[in-house]
């Protein structure tokens, strides 16, 4: 495996570890009852944030460093197509359906932009097919979607199904990459 696809692989597994922190952090800040508030649980976004930036910065780079032959969306649509996407999602999840804006939007988008992008490059060196290649884009549009759906419906919760409403994006995306992460190497 070359030194690229070894920086992207690496980068899959630190967003997992993003995920988990992350993960960890929510199921002790927002417990229904006896939640654990503070540095006594905010602790746990320090190596969430460290291992998240990592990640980026490496898939990131491996992406720019490996020689794609062919792709399946050009590579220079998916950030101006992302911004957009987050813009329109923001008016429409904000100015007209009323949710508070948080920094999951922009985590959701984000994610789902540099997963399309990382498919996009897998596929496009051969570490990928093409029905592989759809397949996942199929995934990350679905974990997309869903975590959208659980971004939407968090306010309107109570305390217990909120709670693990919240946990439903994070699982998906270390899921994600995890499944992205066995593909790459097996």
């Amino acid at each position: 495996m070359e030194r690229a696809v070894k920086q992207i692989l690496t980068g899959n597994v630190f967003l997992i570890f993003c995920s988990i922190f992350y993960l960890l952090w929510w199921i002790l800040a927002f417990k229904p009852s006896g939640a654990v508030k503070g540095m006594n649980s905010g602790w746990l976004l320090v190596p969430a944030l460290f291992f998240g930036a990592a990640a980026v910065v490496l898939i990131i780079r491996g992406m720019q460093d490996v020689q794609v032959q062919q792709t399946m969306i050009p590579a220079g649509r998916i950030l101006p197509f992302s911004v957009a996407a987050y813009f329109l999602l923001l008016i429409g999840t904000w100015l007209f359906l009323k949710r508070p804006v948080t920094t999951e939007l922009v985590l959701i988008v984000a994610w789902t932009a540099l997963t399309i992008a990382e498919i996009n490059a897998l596929y496009g060196v051969g570490i990928f097919s093409h029905g592989v290649s759809c397949g996942f884009m199929a995934a990350t549009a679905l974990s997309a979607a869903v975590s959208m759906v659980t971004y939407m419906l968090y306010y309107k919760l109570d305390a217990a199904a909120g709670y693990i409403d919240g946990m439903i994006p994070l699982i998906l995306a270390a899921v994600m990459m995890a499944s992205l992460s066995v593909k790459m190497i097996t």
